[in-house]
């Protein structure tokens, strides 16, 4: 795939066109939201507005929802637990109020802009604090920016959640390439470099010469490849999905590693050993998962909560760390926008890309969820990272600014504090 001109980048920073259309459809995929289209470089206001058709059509599946059986007494052995799903299934349909979700998500200053053919929908909530320090989150599968919704708050505006004014952040929250109310990609190609080349360039069009970049999951990854390709504009990297490589001694890999941290890397990979079937399908055959997931609301639910129960440090109790409506508005949005299977697609485009290669040497932090689904020791991250901040968390797993997000936040300030103004 081609990769962009990097050094364009800064030209672009200088062209900041704002529009005053505002589109009176809003979901993704769905179709043009005006009938006048927008100059291909503005920033479009956005409002998330599911049409009510849409949430008949949800509800009216529900309750034609068909149930697998299930094995007595197993719980979450064999997949999800039919005890918590149906149940779950009976709340979305009856209980959960979409439009509640819809008001607080539309709380936040949202925006479409068109990057290389491909409407971006994205976050851009500005601190009230003079000069704070841009921030770009990027989420990961199966999550969405209703991740954030916990963080964005305290992100931008401190002294409202008992902080400093000198750790505001001006945050951006990208809704990535087939994912949410971002529209879905027609062409492959699609790949996590694709899209960190996406991020840069809207971090540019947004008049941000300087910013950082704080990602779990894929977005962990694709921030990592931003820091790669665009280190002359990125402040630091801060990631609660940390990767690593080994020492290059194959006789002696884990030299230099604490037992402790050898222990937690050989427990997360034992855990793991069943955890990860959904790569091979979603990174080989996603089109043909895409049917199911895209057909029945209950089996979108499933396929996403058994990851957020799995990877969770919540023991068997997913709701210890998740409330339904959380759990329902982040299944909804992938229901609502269509996009249960252009999401999972990244899996095969990345493997079809093969990966940026490189040591990143943007500052960097790792904070080190411990049921987090990979728990690298420090050493070997420090071969792949500028490592300045190493946090070993007490508690918190894959979903950390829904899970921990008072954590989250208190490491990602503390991180950018020390390289601010530098």
């Amino acid at each position: 795939m081609p990769v962009p001109a990097w050094g364009r980048l800064r030209a672009m920073r200088s062209h900041y066109l704002l529009s005053c259309l505002v589109f009176g459809l809003v979901v993704a995929g769905i179709g043009p939201a005006s009938a006048q289209a927008p100059a291909s470089d503005a920033i479009v206001p956005y409002r998330i507005n599911v049409p009510d058709a849409v949430l008949r059509d949800l509800k009216e599946r529900l309750a034609r929802t068909r149930f697998p059986d299930q094995l007595d007494n197993v719980g979450w052995a064999y997949g999800a637990d039919i005890t918590y799903v149906r149940p779950l299934v009976e709340y979305w349909r009856d209980r959960f109020d979409w439009r509640a979700q819809e008001r607080r998500l539309n709380e936040f200053d949202q925006s479409t802009t068109t990057i290389d053919g491909l409407r971006i929908h994205f976050i851009h909530q500005k601190s009230p604090v003079p000069g704070a320090m841009p921030l770009a989150l990027t989420h990961g599968w199966p999550g969405s920016i209703a991740e954030f919704h916990k963080i964005i708050g305290p992100l931008t505006d401190p002294v409202k959640y008992g902080g400093r004014a000198e750790d505001a952040f001006n945050v951006v929250a990208i809704s990535l390439p087939g994912f949410g109310f971002t529209e879905r990609p027609k062409d492959r190609g699609y790949s996590p470099e694709k899209m960190a080349d996406i991020i840069a360039k809207l971090m540019a069009r947004l008049g941000y010469t300087r910013y950082g970049l704080q990602g779990g999951d894929w977005g962990g990854i694709i921030s990592r490849i931003v820091a790669l390709k665009d280190p002359s504009h990125v402040a630091g990297l801060h990631l609660n999905f940390c990767t690593g490589a080994a020492a290059p001694d194959p006789a002696n890999p884990n030299a230099g590693v604490p037992d402790a941290e050898l222990k937690l890397m050989q427990e997360t990979n034992a855990r793991m050993e069943n955890e990860r079937a959904y790569q091979q399908i979603q990174g080989t055959k996603p089109q043909t998962l895409g049917y199911g997931l895209t057909d029945s609301p209950a089996g979108l639910a499933a396929w996403i909560v058994e990851k957020f129960h799995a990877w969770c440090d919540c023991g068997d109790n997913i709701e210890s760390r998740f409330t339904k409506d959380e759990l329902l508005t982040n299944v909804t949005i992938y229901w609502a926008t269509q996009t249960a299977a252009s999401s999972t697609r990244i899996y095969y485009e990345s493997r079809q890309a093969g990966g940026v290669q490189g040591r990143v040497e943007v500052p960097t932090a790792c904070a080190l969820f411990p049921k987090e689904i990979t728990t690298p020791p420090r050493k070997w991250v420090e071969n792949r990272y500028n490592l300045m901040r190493w946090t070993p968390m007490p508690r918190g797993g894959h979903f950390a600014a829904l899970e921990q997000p008072d954590l989250l936040i208190a490491d990602v300030r503390e991180f950018f504090r020390g390289i601010r103004g530098k």
